[in-house]
């Protein structure tokens, strides 16, 4: 721990083994306080229809604390959970208590009965960690969806990432302002990259930090498809949950809609 003043302000500098950041359920929301969940959720509601058998079974990875799946079943979709998470589970229950969550690696899920979607967002496949996770998550995606199901999720294509760009926002909560921030980092080489992040808490002028890097598979759109089509016909459309636009082969972030064959 390393302790800091600069312009009326103490630091605490404190390394990502804190409680804080090993356990980060009860921060996620607030990380994550300026996703449009709903708008997320419609747009994939809308390429099932486009794409999809119609069925209603959904099946979110990487669910977190079940935003998305809130919206899902809003709208008439029975869906379910799977995540790494208990503590993240326990408050996604308590979101969604209409839905079943699984604690299950999402590079090796089993489900009961198949499925007609399955998400994935927030960049959760690159969670996979490598090519061969990756590929394991697919081919799980795979067996528990229905003919005609549709897998859906976004992706960051490896060879365009800015290592020096960063997203940050403030939230305000409980008497403390909390900031996040986060990037993407690749080496250039291999099939690892990482999310940096950084979460600062202020709170009477005594700021506490943490920074980690998760590690995440660094992959290629091309080889994205190739690791696909054996299995699903693919659809890759631009990054943006408001217009359904094809990607144009240049922007480094794309929704990927694989319907199975």
């Amino acid at each position: 721990m390393r302790h800091l003043f600069h312009f009326g302000v103490f630091y605490v500098i404190t390394p990502s083994s804190n409680a804080l950041y090993t356990d980060l359920s009860g921060y996620y929301d607030l990380m994550c306080a300026d996703i449009n969940y709903q708008s997320q959720s419609d747009c994939v509601r809308r390429l099932h229809q486009l794409f999809g058998n119609q069925g209603k079974r959904h099946l979110d990875l990487a669910c977190g604390t079940g935003p998305h799946i809130r919206y899902f079943i809003d709208t008439g979709f029975s869906s379910d959970g799977l995540d790494l998470n208990q503590p993240m589970l326990d408050q996604a229950k308590l979101r969604c208590p209409e839905a079943q969550f699984s604690l299950q690696n999402m590079c090796e899920f089993v489900v009961d009965a198949p499925y007609d979607l399955i998400t994935c967002f927030l960049y959760s496949i690159h969670y996979s960690g490598n090519i061969e996770n990756l590929s394991a998550c697919i081919r799980s995606a795979h067996a528990a969806l229905k003919l005609g199901g549709v897998f859906c999720f976004n992706a960051v294509e490896k060879n365009l990432i800015n290592n020096n760009s960063f997203v940050r926002h403030i939230v305000q909560h409980e008497g403390s302002e909390f900031a996040f921030k986060s990037g993407w980092f690749y080496s250039g080489e291999g099939d690892r990259q990482a999310l940096k992040l950084s979460i600062e808490k202020t709170t009477d002028k005594v700021t506490e930090e943490w920074h980690d890097d998760h590690p995440m598979v660094a992959v290629s759109f091309n080889e994205l498809r190739e690791l696909l089509e054996p299995y699903f016909e693919v659809t890759v459309f631009e990054h943006d949950y408001e217009k359904l636009e094809m990607w144009n082969t240049t922007s480094g972030n794309a929704i990927f809609v694989c319907v199975k064959r």
